[in-house]
């Protein structure tokens, strides 16, 4: 670290305070889950000098959680990591499973840190995943849809923001929960993130409150849309398989079919997300069991 100019280092430490202080606040005003971006994929392509020293700030900052595990525990804070963790060194992959795994099971505040993510990757990634269900026959085609691709990202655990803020005079998102912020309130500030205070916070949460009856609006006519696409996608399903296309049936028949379709659909669907998280978690233990960990799954 000793190439690391000190004005440099202190930016950065900077940073990190800054995010602890915003997130104490959140907590005092009952915001309990809060996402931040803590490194794009996009970063890798800085200089090796520079890649070398955010990913030795990961290391203390990660090293530091575990060593804070009572004070966790007694603030029940749930800490996620979002990201494509296989590009990451193996120490620091390690050292992310051990908190994942070590705060799994607390529910009063979250934090997922979005680390070595772009959202066009996490998109990706949940397009690949559904495919492979599909090559596998744990899903049929049929079942694709866009609540699953949202099942299917790496933040499927966490409701979707209902405010973002972008800081530093920024007018883009910078390939941050691009899916995720369809209906959010997208705040832009020109205030430098150090410098960030309690009223930008609050200028912000107002924002959100004026816009919140339209952007809620927009939201549920959104999800009834999607539910009325999947009711048609069922009886699509349905009368291709009776090969009555076009022919109106008996009704009762018809919505008896139906509604056992759905039922199908939906259990093909679940054992297909219980085996992605199921393969997520593997991961992760497998990285603690090979580590010198700090606890044991």
């Amino acid at each position: 670290m000793s190439w690391i100019q000190e004005a440099e280092l202190n930016l950065r430490e900077r940073l990190c305070a800054s995010i602890l202080k915003t997130l104490r606040w959140c907590l005092n005003l009952n915001i309990r889950e809060v996402t931040v971006y803590a490194f794009s994929i996009e970063n890798f392509k800085r200089s090796k000098e520079e890649v070398d020293g955010l990913m030795e700030l990961a290391r203390q900052k990660f090293t530091r959680l575990l060593e804070e595990q009572e004070n966790l525990k007694k603030h029940g804070v749930c800490i996620r990591v979002l990201g494509n963790l296989t590009l990451l060194p193996v120490d620091i992959q390690e050292l992310i499973a051990q908190a994942v795994l070590a705060t799994q099971s607390y529910n009063k505040c979250f934090l997922n840190v979005c680390f070595a993510y772009t959202s066009r990757h996490e998109i990706t990634s949940a397009v690949r995943e559904m495919a492979l269900g599909v090559e596998e026959g744990i899903l049929k085609p049929s079942d694709l849809s866009e609540s699953l691709l949202g099942r299917c990202l790496y933040s499927s655990g966490s409701p979707d923001p209902d405010l973002l803020i972008r800081t530093s005079g920024e007018v883009r998102l910078s390939d941050f929960l691009l899916w995720q912020t369809s209906h959010s309130c997208l705040v832009f500030q020109p205030v430098l993130w150090p410098e960030y205070s309690f009223w930008n916070l609050c200028q912000a949460i107002l924002q959100y409150q004026v816009n919140h009856p339209a952007l809620q609006k927009a939201k549920l006519l959104h999800e009834a849309a999607c539910r009325h696409q999947q009711v048609e996608a069922d009886l699509a399903c349905v009368l291709e398989q009776l090969g009555t296309v076009g022919e109106t049936g008996d009704t009762e028949c018809k919505q008896e079919l139906i509604l056992k379709y759905s039922r199908e659909r939906e259990e093909r669907v679940s054992n297909f997300l219980q085996r992605l998280e199921n393969k997520r978690r593997k991961f992760l233990t497998d990285l603690v069991q090979s580590s010198a960990p700090f606890l044991r799954v």
